[in-house]
């Protein structure tokens, strides 16, 4: 590669070009890679697997100019194929800590390698999932840390601006906490909500945000150094002056994808391995390698919290060791480490059900449509849980959605202003690295049938809002019919939305209508 740095977009795509042949057939080395050298893996790879590979930039460059590069795999390439879901790593956030960084450079070389070896497991992951690899979004922090040996435990963790980048993303969880507090019904996509931000993001932030935004993730990790453990939502705790635990409402399915990735890493989850900070004889291990990140410590406007409650994407955070800045013969042994949990992970994109939502009539695809879910897996011959997962996800433009669940009996809804919801009921099971259990629903519009329609603002009125199964939940029905009768407990002078504390608990039967974010 030409010697120059490629500081820019245009200067990035002048310098693959100048790429030697030769240095295409070159093996991977496990060293510390510069920026430049970043660049020239992704294309390397690239060209070895052009059917299946596609390197790209981000909207915008980092402080100092460098570009934000990422890799995909998938069998179409820069396109959404319907039904396969997005995930995506994103590492080196912390420019200080690099471990991920060079973990995502050799898992974008291994993934190549291994699709043109024919190896059969990693052929059907890149068919069906679009795999999105960014081995940093702070390059300009690497050079600072980088330019002082690597062994400052502060130097380089900012980028070029001094700014913490996970600590620069909107603070959703402090909106979704008010809305709590405040009994809202409003649960997800929190960026619809917000007008003006408290500061102006970083560009690598803004950059991040507007692919998050734009891209129908549905899961996907940060990787970061400094301890050993897999950090799950929420991150910010609800206590202001505390760190207490503050689980998601999705709290098995998070607790599901962490434990995917400690369970196969060989110390990660070894309750005899010992804590980074010296404090205590056995680290995160006696927990399974897992924690919830407010119980650990609070972090406002971090990007794991921020996926979860600005779009349909399940982030967690791997904190891959003890060391931020590994000498380089310690990264082969990492990778060692590490792949099989990677590889891991990114097949949990494909537990729980997806689907497409349609018009009965036409067939056209529903974008935005809301899909909510209820646990109602039974816990003997009599009894069974009865839970409205309090938080909703939406279908994408192309009508395709994907609801991450762990193995139980659900109730999936799917709503659409306009249109009457359809409720079905499913058994997911989440046989290993297989897809998901396919659900379609196909809705009868409202207007069609004469039924009022309403906006946001308005209240649902009863006869659209699915019937309360009551004794009869477990029956073992496919649709759910609707409330006609307008049977709302008795003693309720209005509909209010679950504002009554005495009526019990009826919160299942809340339906959202709003836009989501615009999707590509």
């Amino acid at each position: 590669m030409a010697a120059s740095k490629c500081s820019s977009l245009m200067t990035f795509f002048l310098c693959i070009s100048l790429i030697s042949p030769a240095l295409v057939q070159s093996a991977f080395q496990f060293k510390h890679h510069s920026n430049e050298e970043l660049a020239t893996i992704l294309e390397e790879v690239h060209f070895r697997c052009p059917n299946i590979t596609k390197v790209y930039a981000l909207s915008e460059n980092s402080v100092a100019g460098n570009p934000l590069l990422l890799i995909e795999f998938s069998g179409e390439p820069g396109y959404h194929e319907l039904l396969e879901p997005e995930f995506k790593y994103i590492a080196n956030m912390h420019g200080n800590e690099v471990l991920g960084r060079e973990l995502l450079l050799k898992m974008a070389d291994y993934l190549c390698e291994q699709y043109i070896a024919g190896n059969e497991s990693i052929r059907s992951l890149i068919h069906s999932t679009r795999i999105h690899l960014m081995p940093s979004m702070n390059p300009d922090g690497w050079e600072m840390a980088t330019a002082v040996g690597g062994d400052n435990y502060l130097v380089g963790r900012t980028n070029n601006n001094s700014v913490d980048l996970n600590r620069d993303f909107p603070d959703l969880d402090r909106l979704l906490y008010a809305e709590e507090d405040e009994r809202s019904i409003r649960n997800n996509h929190l960026m619809d909500q917000i007008r003006h931000l408290d500061h102006p993001p970083q560009p690598e932030t803004l950059a991040v945000m507007r692919m998050i935004l734009e891209q129908p993730f549905v899961a996907s990790a940060n990787l970061h150094g400094g301890d050993l453990v897999a950090n799950y939502p929420f991150d910010e705790s609800r206590d202001k002056d505390g760190s207490d635990e503050s689980p998601s409402p999705d709290d098995d399915t998070f607790r599901h994808l962490a434990l995917s990735y400690a369970s196969m890493h060989p110390r990660m989850s070894d309750p005899n391995q010992p804590s980074c900070d010296d404090t205590s004889s056995s680290g995160f291990g006696k927990q399974g390698g897992i924690t919830n990140g407010a119980a650990w410590y609070s972090v406002e406007g971090g990007m794991q919290d921020f996926n979860y409650l600005s779009s349909n994407d399940f982030e967690i955070t791997l904190e891959l060791g003890c060391e931020k800045y590994p000498k380089a013969e310690r990264l082969a042994q990492e990778w060692e480490d590490n792949k099989d949990a990677l590889i891991n992970l990114i097949w949990q994109s494909h537990i729980g059900v997806k689907g497409e939502v349609k018009d009965a009539i036409t067939g056209r695809p529903l974008g935005n449509a809301v899909i909510t879910t209820r646990n109602v897996t039974r816990l003997n011959e009599t009894h069974a849980r009865k839970d409205l997962v309090k938080h909703d996800v939406t279908s994408a433009q192309g009508g395709d959605y994907w609801r991450l669940l762990t193995p139980g009996e659900y109730e999936i809804t799917a709503s659409v202003r306009n249109y009457l919801p359809l409720t079905k009921r499913v058994l997911v099971t989440n046989p290993r690295h297989q897809q998901a259990f396919i659900m379609n629903f196909e809705l009868h519009s409202a207007t069609n049938q004469g039924q009022r329609t309403w906006e946001w603002d308005d209240d649902v009125p009863l006869d659209y809002v699915v019937e309360d199964l009551g004794e009869d939940f477990d029956k073992n029905v496919d649709e759910i019919p609707l409330n006609r009768e307008g049977n709302w407990p008795q003693d309720m002078e209005e509909f209010d939305l679950g504002l009554k504390d005495n009526v019990g608990d009826y919160n299942h039967l809340k339906y959202k209508w709003f836009p989501s974010p615009n999707r590509r």
